[in-house]
């Protein structure tokens, strides 16, 4: 008998436990990915992000070619369909089971126990695989039994409660094809995923708690885009820390637990799916919600060097480096008061490495109304942060042209006659006050 694989953001062969699952049991494989354009948009998904998962899904239908598996495209425009073109090409190809990897948020969730209702309905079996974390959600619970709220007794529990099973790899079924290079700047396939993994490890992982933190340097693994479309698995990642033991690696490890926390609060917290604060007394808030302040963050004219840069390189880029986007989301949260899921909704439609789950997480830390929120008093000040993180202000060059030329400390907050001989304009906000502001728009809340 013969099975179906449906591959979602699991877009690789290498430890794909659900692929391997199927290929232990099957001898017949056939494989099917669903192209949801409306459903994408629905959900915010950037452009860059939508053609980095199309181009891996053609490097993915190239080494399952490999291995005498056809990759099958169906198409409609939203999730709504996927039971019965589903059902209907299982039948086609005379397939008795599907086999597909778990997925977290609340619309994902629905859509496959509508997938699942509709061949168990004609005799079909569905397996849901535990892929994309380590742990099932819900699995790993608190001493009373409830689930995890803040993050260090959650990484305290997944740490202790590690198998050699949550971590083991397993390897690909047949060999990868040779991938010609490619120069685009985020170039798609499972290779590319790994050759980063290694460059990574090889150079940067041992420095990596020194040198996360400072954006005009290549400290990070910027593995993300892969990460969350699957061309890699967490536990491949989290072997490859593990053969590289120090301080570095037990940071990077650290970020890893991270996204595994958020997607278990994604699933045990499912408001958190439909734009609601995690923390709900923090949905009275009175935000004050500027279009003319917003569009100026969003453009990268703000007039705060480091915000600045950070978001024209999301603009140009897709992508931002992690402590920028603190630094940026608290700007927009706390002194500019507008509502955080605005911001969360931009970094969406631009970012290839748009993840519900991290995106989420992060906003509303940074917002003071999520998980391990931020105290509501402690404000990051972006110049400061510019002056700690990027001291000589390499990165605001890089980004922000009109301020090549400011020499020396300057740069992170230009005096306003070298602004104007710039062009570059006055920030559109008073850090001080503004940030007394949130503090007692938070206040207000408990009182």
């Amino acid at each position: 008998m013969s099975a179906l694989v449906w591959f979602r953001s699991d877009l690789r062969i290498t430890d794909n436990r659900t692929l391997h699952t199927a290929h232990t049991q099957h001898q017949t494989l056939h494989a099917v990915f669903h192209d949801t354009p409306a459903q994408w948009k629905l959900h915010g998904d950037a452009p860059i992000r939508i053609d980095f998962i199309r181009r891996s899904v053609e490097r993915l239908a190239e080494a399952l070619a490999v291995g005498g598996v056809t990759l099958h495209i169906i198409r409609s425009d939203r999730f709504d369909a996927a039971p019965d073109l589903l059902a209907k090409l299982a039948d086609t190809l005379g397939a008795t089971e599907l086999y597909f990897g778990a997925e977290h948020a609340v619309n994902e969730r629905r859509r496959d126990a509508a997938v699942a209702q509709r061949f168990h309905a004609v005799g079909l079996k569905t397996h849901c695989i535990t892929d994309a974390t380590l742990f099932k959600p819900g699995t790993l619970r608190t001493g009373t039994g409830g689930n995890y709220r803040v993050f260090t007794p959650f990484k305290k529990r997944l740490l202790a409660t590690l198998t050699a099973e949550q971590t083991r790899t397993v390897p690909a079924p047949w060999s990868l094809p040779e991938q010609t290079p490619s120069h685009d700047p985020w170039p798609a396939g499972e290779q590319e995923a790994q050759r980063r993994l290694a460059a990574f490890s090889k150079h940067h992982i041992a420095a990596y708690h020194e040198h996360r933190d400072l954006p005009a340097l290549p400290g990070t693994s910027q593995l993300s885009p892969y990460l969350v479309n699957g061309l890699i698995s967490p536990r491949q990642c989290l072997a490859a820390a593990r053969r590289i033991p120090g301080p570095g690696s037990n940071t990077w490890i650290s970020e890893l637990i991270w996204r595994e926390f958020y997607r278990h609060v994604l699933v045990a917290f499912p408001r958190v799916s439909r734009g609601k604060a995690f923390q709900p007394d923090t949905e009275a808030v009175q935000w004050r919600n500027n279009p003319a302040q917003f569009h100026a963050w969003c453009t990268g004219q703000t007039g705060i060097p480091i915000v600045d840069a950070a978001m024209r390189q999301l603009l140009t880029e897709g992508w931002m480096h992690n402590r920028l986007r603190m630094v940026t989301a608290q700007f927009l949260s706390k002194n500019l008061l507008i509502d955080w899921r605005w911001g969360e909704r931009f970094f969406m439609e631009h970012l290839i490495d748009g993840d519900l789950a991290n995106n989420n997480g992060g906003w509303q830390w940074s917002a003071s109304t999520g998980t391990d929120a931020a105290p509501y008093f402690r404000v990051f000040n972006p110049t400061s942060q510019s002056r700690r993180f990027d001291a000589d202000g390499v990165f605001i060059r890089r980004y922000v042209p009109e301020l090549a030329g400011v020499t020396g400390r300057s740069i992170h907050d230009p005096a306003p006659l070298t602004r104007a001989s710039c062009g570059y304009p006055l920030p559109i906000v008073d850090l001080k006050s503004s940030r007394q502001q949130a503090i007692d728009a938070f206040k207000a809340l408990r009182s």
